[in-house]
């Protein structure tokens, strides 16, 4: 065996199988538990920017010697023009990131779910935005309407709430298993095959 043979041989040895399956439309059920975990991520990024964007503003904003007891609340329009943009932008930072890379967060991972435009292609920063909004679109008109029929914070929440859960429960119901800000944004979260990695030790015994 000549050692062109011998590397050739090595190389698709070592090569992980994939499991004899094709990708599938992935399951609401499977995408919201992937959404738990990254949820976990983007909390946690969310509160160190709004920490940062609070004590920003209060110190530019407010008149000086105010104490933390008078200091109860920012303006409505810091509020609603630089905290809820920033939440929006960190979404989009975050999904781009991973989406743009490899079409997958890391809860997503996890699953083996990934994103993908409907050509098949990873998407652009373009196509993320456009992702991220559709998705915000229906908590946003919910929790819009929320304001106007009862007022109070919790309807407000629980409105988008509502909204959000609509976007999966879309695509429970809908013969070909996209969610609305799927169907908006041109894109459709997959389940991929499971690839079979070698065990250690059959590893090992190969050479």
């Amino acid at each position: 065996m000549t050692k062109s043979t011998k590397k050739t041989k090595s190389t698709t040895d070592y090569q992980p199988k994939i499991a004899n399956e094709q990708p599938m439309v992935a399951k609401p059920s499977l995408r919201l538990v992937a959404m738990l975990y990254d949820g976990m991520l983007i909390l946690a990024l969310l509160f160190f920017i709004t920490m940062l964007l609070v004590v920003l503003g209060t110190h530019l904003l407010l008149p000086i010697g105010t104490t933390s007891q008078q200091a109860t609340e920012l303006p409505k329009w810091y509020q609603h023009l630089v905290l809820t943009p920033s939440f929006v932008l960190t979404l989009i930072g975050f999904y781009g990131v991973f989406l743009r890379k490899s079409g997958q967060t890391l809860g997503m991972q996890t699953w083996r779910l990934k994103t993908i435009h409907r050509d098949g292609s990873l998407l652009s920063w373009g196509q993320v935005v456009k992702r991220v909004l559709s998705a915000c679109l229906l908590p946003t008109v919910c929790a819009i309407l929320g304001s106007v029929l009862h007022g109070s914070r919790g309807a407000v929440l629980f409105s988008g709430f509502v909204g959000f859960l609509f976007n999966y429960w879309f695509a429970w119901v809908n013969k070909q298993g996209i969610a609305v800000h799927d169907m908006l944004s041109d894109t459709v979260t997959l389940k991929m095959p499971k690839i079979e990695h070698e065990g250690l030790f059959a590893s090992f015994r190969k050479k």
